[in-house]
């Protein structure tokens, strides 16, 4: 049965003006589909991206926006197995549309959640944590004692990767923006912290490695760090581009990456790393035992009403988050 629910749409690419909260019909789930209510929705940079338009396959328009969240399941489709009304579920990915107090969702993107953790703390964490689960262990694979460059290391992705790099044995090198977030780095796993902003971050990392270099560069700034990114790796090591928060990369001649050293490049996406529905499920499991262990702690969570999600992406574009945001409906 249809009813009404508050969404947020946008039927143009821009500023977080073109976004509006409205009040649409919600179908009953469709085969396949799950209905959920959430509980909370994290707030991405791939949520910007897509408020923009500025990747190459742009979202048709009008469209919803927001691509993670938690909630209960309120009624299921014909053909899905494994869910039923009550259960607490978490997702990543399938059609954006999270920005809603209710929504329908491919039951194939849904995974149940512990009862021990919060579906504040799981909205804070599924898409950091998966993307930190297959930075850390599937994209690069880090051993005991490599060294590992993470930039924006107080960040969503950064606070949790970090900390699995710290657990896994690695020598972690942070970069923050600014000097207010140098103490929650290091309180994320990093063994040394850098201020781009104010020091030469790579003369720093070859000074803290004794000139050799790192194993691997975690960089989702983009065009402020990325060349400086490069000369940070030892011969062979591996830079992982993963975001562009301060801007798209300029084009790089592939000659120079065997003049640095035989360099590798990865550009990863998370929708690569889950479409396999087994390797969604089992790195799911993988972030839910590390937070349930302790190995990672969710850390600072800033909270927004669903109606503020203007000024939640707002203050994200300007650096003035730290942690996760989440937005509470």
């Amino acid at each position: 049965m249809d009813h009404i629910v508050k969404a947020f749409r946008f039927s143009e690419y821009g500023g977080p003006e073109v976004l509006r909260l409205q009040e649409v019909d919600l179908p009953a789930p469709a085969a396949g589909e799950i209905q959920i209510r959430h509980h909370a929705i994290g707030l991405n940079f791939i949520d910007i991206y897509h408020r923009r338009g500025v990747f190459a396959a742009k979202l048709p328009l009008p469209s919803g926006l927001g691509v993670e969240g938690v909630g209960e399941v309120l009624a299921v489709g014909s053909d899905v197995v494994g869910f039923q009304s009550g259960d607490r579920v978490a997702y990543v990915g399938g059609p954006p549309g999270a920005y809603t107090t209710h929504r329908n969702l491919p039951a194939a993107r849904a995974v149940k959640v512990p009862d021990g953790l919060h579906s504040e703390v799981i909205a804070a964490t599924i898409f950091k944590g998966l993307t930190a689960e297959y930075l850390v262990h599937r994209c690069v694979p880090v051993s005991s004692g490599d060294a590992a460059l993470f930039h924006a290391a107080a960040g969503g992705v950064g606070s949790l990767a970090c900390q699995w790099l710290r657990q896994i044995g690695a020598q972690v090198i942070g970069t923050v923006g600014g000097p207010e977030k140098v103490a929650t780095a290091r309180q994320n796993g990093c063994d040394a912290v850098i201020d781009y902003r104010s020091e030469d971050f790579v003369a720093r990392v070859r000074e803290l490695t004794s000139g050799r270099g790192v194993r691997v560069v975690y960089d989702s700034v983009g065009a402020d760090t990325f060349a400086g990114s490069l000369d940070c790796l030892a011969p062979r090591g591996t830079l992982v581009s993963f975001g562009e928060s301060s801007g798209p990369v300029e084009p790089l001649a592939v000659s120079s990456l065997g003049a640095k050293g035989s360099l590798f490049i990865t550009r990863p996406s998370i929708v690569h790393y889950t479409a396999d529905p087994a390797e969604y499920r089992a790195s799911a499991k993988r972030l839910f035992a590390a937070l349930e262990n302790g190995t990672l702690k969710a850390g600072t969570i800033t909270r927004f009403a669903l109606h503020d999600a203007a000024r939640a992406q707002v203050e994200m574009e300007e650096r003035r988050t730290l942690g996760s945001v989440v937005l509470v409906p």
